[in-house]
């Protein structure tokens, strides 16, 4: 079955760094788009980043220049390098994929920027 692991949160002071790495498995990995998505505290769960099976990438505005989306086939793992840190960065990250015909997701990883 599909499952999506996901690591790397933790607390972090604004201008910080993290790596998030999310784990794939249950699934033909090389085919598939994998996306990254936050939850803040009493919002919608929005979509951050995401990598094309060609590595194309895309980036919601908040994020860009700041966040990197990146994808290693030969270890079924996606990675979400996220740099210049702000408190609004602030919450649950989920890993994500769309295969056969359902979405599934990750258990998250929490992300707290703070001083």
């Amino acid at each position: 079955q599909v499952q999506l692991v996901e690591s790397g949160g933790g607390l972090v002071q604004p201008g910080g760094s993290l790596r998030l790495s999310c784990a794939a498995s249950g699934f033909p990995f090389s085919t598939a788009s994998m996306n990254w998505f936050r939850q803040a505290p009493g919002k919608q769960r929005e979509l951050v980043a995401a990598v094309s099976t060609a590595s194309s990438t895309y980036y919601t505005n908040s994020v860009k220049g700041r966040f990197t989306i990146s994808r290693d086939n030969a270890k079924s793992t996606v990675y979400l390098q996220m740099n210049l840190l702000k408190p609004e960065d602030t919450g649950a990250y989920y890993c994500n994929v769309y295969y056969d015909k359902r979405d599934y997701w990750g258990q998250g990883t929490q992300v707290t920027v703070s001083s």
